[in-house]
């Protein structure tokens, strides 16, 4: 790793308007992949569908959602609790598997959009930007294509996690090929290609939709909602607003009636030890003053 890579920085350059442009555009060639992923999931219109296909496909689609908001998210973006060296490569592994990159570039530029929420440097604001870049724009775009090595230098000092985030291809390659070995086409189409992409849209759906539709509980500095059908999409990620208000809670869900299963699941995980130090909201935040219920209470 080149010291210009742990320093160049990725989301505060002044750039010509003609280089910005250039970096801000598709890059077409680069995203063959993405729109082929796509097409190639249309097969199932084709092929389609069993009982044991549409299980398939929901059972990857939930577990690799969980390797992004419990992985990905809630430990590599936030350290919202603490693991392993080893539990922390299989969550980095099963992560590579959503097709979302590796596990530093995703907690890299995650970090960045916290720091500039909804601010003109946001990797990902519907607020500047509009819908169409926040939810697919700027993972096209040749801007972020790099890893933002300066945020994330906590766990790029395990080579484990560095080797998985350079060939991060390479787990969900492997995952096809055992698909499709153990159940034929049906298999690869609907437990990989549909999957993935209704994985993509469901995790796209927190940069886009929760910073437009919702409730807001908080007053934060962003346009951050909470919006309970995106929670149930996205294992919790839904509560949006709780989560810009207390960014380092392993939960998104501050209530016991707002559902958040990446929570339950880390929850269960720290009774049989895989993971322990889960941190929580403060308890002023779940106080009538602070979460805004009287206001809304009188609103009513």
């Amino acid at each position: 790793m080149r010291l210009s890579e742990l320093t160049s920085p990725i989301h505060q350059v002044p750039l010509p308007c003609r280089e910005a442009k250039r970096l801000d555009s598709i890059n077409w060639l680069g995203s063959i992949p993405f729109f082929f992923v796509h097409v190639v999931s249309l097969g199932v219109l084709i092929t389609g569908a069993t009982l044991a296909d549409v299980v398939l496909c929901v059972f990857l689609y939930y577990l690799r959602m969980f390797a992004i908001t419990g992985g990905y998210h809630r430990y590599f973006s936030h350290r919202s609790y603490k693991t392993g060296r080893l539990f922390q490569f299989f969550l980095a592994l099963l992560g590579t598997t959503a097709l979302q990159k590796g596990p530093l570039w995703w907690a890299g530029h995650h970090r960045a959009h916290h720091r500039f929420s909804d601010q003109p440097n946001d990797v990902h604001s519907p607020r500047q930007r509009g819908l169409w870049w926040a939810h697919l724009g700027w993972i096209l775009c040749r801007r972020y294509e790099p890893t933002d090595w300066r945020r994330v230098q906590d766990f790029a000092r395990f080579p484990e996690i560095r080797w998985l985030n350079r060939w991060h291809l390479l787990p969900p390659i492997a995952a096809a090929g055992l698909l499709f070995w153990l159940g034929g086409w049906h298999a690869l189409l609907w437990g990989g290609f549909m999957s993935t992409v209704l994985l993509w849209h469901g995790t796209f759906t927190i940069n886009s939709l929760s910073h437009v539709f919702g409730s807001r509980r908080y007053a934060t500095d962003d346009d951050s909602r909470n919006n309970l059908w995106l929670a149930l999409l996205t294992m919790g990620e839904g509560w949006h607003n709780n989560h810009h208000r207390y960014q380092s809670s392993v939960k998104q869900g501050f209530f016991w009636w707002e559902i958040d299963m990446s929570y339950y699941i880390l929850k269960f995980l720290s009774w049989i030890g895989l993971v322990w130090d889960l941190r929580h909201p403060p308890a002023y935040l779940l106080t009538a003053e602070e979460s805004g219920w009287r206001d809304e209470a009188r609103a009513a």
